[in-house]
């Protein structure tokens, strides 16, 4: 189950291992095509990855701090460091080779 975050709770969350951020809104077309992708890599690769998302209408704040301007916009982490910023949808394949480069 992907896992979601608030302003509150994002930086815990992600301090530790490999983390892929999912920047969204309810209203975001791209956002919903690509929520069941990561829930399936969540399913297959939850030991190499965690997988977390956010809400930007409710949760302005982290997503004005890392410059999003687009959703979805997946932030990818490695020990608290942001490794990789991937903005618009993302197919399975691409994420299971950025899993990879980093896990």
């Amino acid at each position: 189950m992907v896992l979601a975050v608030t302003d509150q709770t994002f930086e815990n969350e992600t301090k530790e291992g490999l983390v892929i951020t999912d920047f969204w809104a309810t209203w975001c077309g791209p956002c919903r095509m690509q929520s069941p992708v990561l829930d399936l890599l969540e399913e297959e690769k939850g030991e190499q990855v965690k997988i977390v998302k956010m809400d930007v209408d409710q949760n302005p704040e982290v997503p004005a701090s890392f410059g999003i301007m687009s959703i979805p916009t997946l932030l990818v982490k490695k020990d608290g460091e942001v490794v990789e910023k991937l903005v618009g949808y993302h197919a399975k394949e691409q994420l299971e080779e950025i899993i990879k480069k980093y896990a």
